[in-house]
């Protein structure tokens, strides 16, 4: 399976990079994994609804040109769908079975996904009604990636 996350804004803090590096590490037995990162846009505390807008239109566009046509797209969004681990190991079985290997994670930025990303995104997750650093979430993302590969196998993990 090849996946893609694309990620809103740049990761700078070490214990967040270090976490990364160490799922990616382990998840070279299952999957060609890479993270693509597209620039956040500048956004202060106190935009109007359309400003909000126009930042996520932008950060949005960067994002759709990461996406080929072939790709089938997860968008992480709080309305999306709730799933258990096994259930998100299914899915991500299911596509490999379906001919769908090229999966891409999208995270977005702080303000969220843009319409045309969530548009674009053929299934919508959410890992819960809360908010996360969209930072956070390719850690969260990552070690879920994991979970569910170890899952599909039949291999031990933690619980």
């Amino acid at each position: 399976m090849d996946i893609k996350i694309i990620s809103v804004g740049k990761l700078k803090e070490k214990y967040l990079k270090q976490g990364i590096e160490e799922y990616l590490k382990r998840l070279k037995a299952y999957a060609k994994v890479k993270i693509e990162e597209v620039p956040d846009e500048h956004a202060p505390e106190n935009l109007s609804d359309a400003e909000k807008e126009d930042v996520k239109n932008r950060e949005g566009e960067k994002i759709l040109t990461k996406l080929s046509t072939d790709t089938y797209v997860v968008s992480l969004e709080i309305q999306g769908k709730s799933l258990t681990s096994e259930d998100f190991a299914r899915k991500l079985d299911d596509l490999a079975t379906y001919g769908r290997s090229k999966v891409a994670f999208v995270i977005g930025g702080s303000l969220g996904l843009s319409k045309a990303v969530k548009k674009r995104s053929d299934f919508a997750i959410s890992f819960s009604k809360m908010t996360f650093p969209h930072q956070l979430m390719r850690l969260i993302l990552l070690e879920q990636i994991y979970r569910a590969f170890k899952i599909n196998r039949g291999e031990p993990y933690h619980k």
